[in-house]
């Protein structure tokens, strides 16, 4: 079988998770068949071959910064060979510094967010800030990019963002523009320090419109993900295999830029 890393998976702790995973479902009104444990992420990857995960959560408050980052270093601890977390930032942080530096510490290898959930636009100050202290330690950032509904993340806000910072690595997720996915082409593809997941893409993307954005933004700048617990893998997969590509278009989608990306042996 086909070895896979899912790119982007979000987990909780056992005494929220049922309330954080009705609360995506909601933000996004989609019903949720996963249940965001860690458990149920593994048996859920196991269905397609998937034998690594980058795991992360988002920090609604400031205050949450501390917990969650905690959270993600204990589960890639007790799981260091499936494992690679990312920690979470919040703008309104009046220690952004002093975060990365303990996110550091816990083992976590980068960092996540989400504008929309988070309120704040990838073009003011406050992400600017968080930009030049993530780049200064030579992190990678993923961040939600995307939604028609708000303008927090859409491409006329990672843009200067991605120019602001030529040197830090972001993964734009959902191709880098959820429900704008031509938009970001337009003003995206082709941007140096910006690759892509597919996640909470291809549902809503033609076969043929999905291998146009690969192209568009190169398929050794593409990674395959889930955005768990939003969709399962098997269902992902699935639609994956519709798109017309090579079998090294593939592997490097599937394995070999993730693999890459998070420093893995092989």
């Amino acid at each position: 079988m086909q070895k896979v890393i899912n790119s982007h998976c979000h987990i909780y702790p056992q005494k929220i998770v049922a309330r954080a995973v009705e609360g995506i479902g909601d933000f996004y009104n989609l019903p949720m068949s996963l249940n965001g444990t860690v458990d149920d992420l593994i048996k859920d990857g196991s269905k397609v071959g998937v034998v690594h995960y980058l795991v992360h959560s988002v920090a609604t408050t400031h205050k949450q910064v501390k917990s969650i980052n905690e959270f993600i270093g204990d589960e890639i601890k007790a799981h260091p060979d499936i494992f690679t977390g990312f920690g979470t930032l919040h703008p309104d942080s009046e220690d952004i510094e002093g975060d990365l530096d303990y996110l550091i510490e816990l083992g976590l290898k980068g960092v996540k967010v989400h504008p929309d959930f988070q309120r704040f636009a990838l073009n003011e100050e406050r992400a600017f800030k968080m930009g030049e202290a993530i780049s200064e330690r030579e992190l990678p950032i993923m961040v939600h990019c995307g939604d028609f509904r708000y303008n927090y993340s859409n491409p006329k806000q990672l843009k200067p963002f991605l120019d602001e910072f030529p040197d830090l690595l972001v993964i734009g997720a959902h191709f880098a523009g959820w429900s704008v996915w031509e938009e970001a082409r337009k003003k995206l593809a082709g941007t140096p320090n910006l690759i892509v997941d597919l996640s909470s893409s291809l549902y809503a993307l033609s076969p043929e419109a999905a291998k146009d954005l690969i192209h568009a933004y190169g398929v050794d700048k593409v990674l395959w993900a889930t955005d768990f617990p939003m969709w399962e893998s098997e269902s992902e997969m699935e639609m994956f295999n519709k798109i017309d590509l090579s079998d090294e278009e593939r592997n490097l989608i599937l394995y070999k830029n993730a693999s890459k990306l998070l420093g893995l042996k092989e």
